[in-house]
């Protein structure tokens, strides 16, 4: 679904707001991935649990996790609520307060995975990978230079 875009110079390109324009970008690319986590019974926060209980099995307490998580979340998420959710669902398990991932839980973490992964594709249709770094990389010193943490998660 490539799109042509119209020409600016440069000086026009510098002008632009730059929060007008992130928080188009957020909007779009945020919504796509709530809409297909959505497909699955899934919120952000129920994808981020998924991910770290499968990249660290038996590491993560509710209030780590809770703590590592709360930068990311836009919704006062009640992220009890998310675990709890979870372990209903039989996709993650908590023993002596450490969580770890199911095999549901991972079939279910998989299918979210591949469902991202198209509107990734489509975020990055068109840009060159340096493009895209560059980008990152002047949007990580933005966040740097308002005061956040410009570093990338570990």
């Amino acid at each position: 679904m490539s799109v042509t875009l119209k020409e600016y110079s440069q000086e026009e390109l510098a002008a632009q707001p730059v929060g007008a324009w992130t928080g188009m970008a957020c909007r779009l690319v945020v919504g796509a991935l709530r809409e297909q986590l959505a497909v699955e019974d899934l919120t952000q926060p129920h994808w981020w649990t998924l991910n770290h209980a499968a990249g660290g099995p038996g590491r993560w307490t509710r209030a780590a996790l809770t703590e590592r998580l709360r930068k990311w979340d836009d919704r006062g998420t009640d992220f009890d609520g998310v675990y709890d959710d979870l372990i209903t669902r039989g996709w993650l398990t908590e023993d002596e307060g450490r969580m770890t991932l199911t095999e549901e839980g991972e079939a279910g973490r998989i299918r979210a995975r591949e469902r991202n992964a198209r509107v990734h594709r489509q975020v990055h249709e068109g840009i060159d990978p340096a493009d895209f770094a560059t980008t990152i990389n002047v949007l990580r010193r933005m966040v740097a230079n308002m005061g956040g943490d410009g570093n990338l998660p570990d």
